[in-house]
């Protein structure tokens, strides 16, 4: 299982590079494994600001969908469109061309709120 030393983690399975006063963020190695092929990645949030652990989108997978929560509290700047045409680069590069949405962070307190690597690697494991 890859779970990158350099980001930061949710117990709902996200994960959260921050660049600045932006994050990226996407679904773990774990998150994309547990769905299966993924089909689909909708993100109907760009533009908005939304609340750390609201739902900002949604990915479907050949079974099931799950719904995607806010890491951080910020606008979410951009969405990764080529998600649209390729939704299956989640399962392959989770942590590269697989990232979902690029924020701006509103509340930098609650980077303290992430879980480490280890700290991720201990709630799934």
């Amino acid at each position: 299982m890859n779970i990158p030393a350099e980001l930061k983690y949710t117990k709902d399975h996200e994960w959260v590079r921050v660049e600045g006063d932006e994050a990226v963020i996407g679904i773990t190695d774990f998150a994309q494994n547990e769905l299966g092929d993924i089909v689909f990645v909708e993100v109907e949030t760009e533009g908005e600001s939304i609340m750390s652990e609201e739902i900002f989108g949604s990915v479907e997978a050949v079974k099931t969908v799950s719904d995607l929560f806010m890491p951080l509290s910020g606008e979410v700047l951009l969405f990764n469109s080529e998600l649209d045409d390729t939704p299956e680069v989640v399962n392959s590069d989770p942590y590269g061309s697989g990232w979902m949405i690029r924020i701006k962070i509103s509340d930098f307190s609650e980077i303290d709120n992430l879980l480490s690597a280890d700290q991720y690697k201990d709630l799934i494991s």
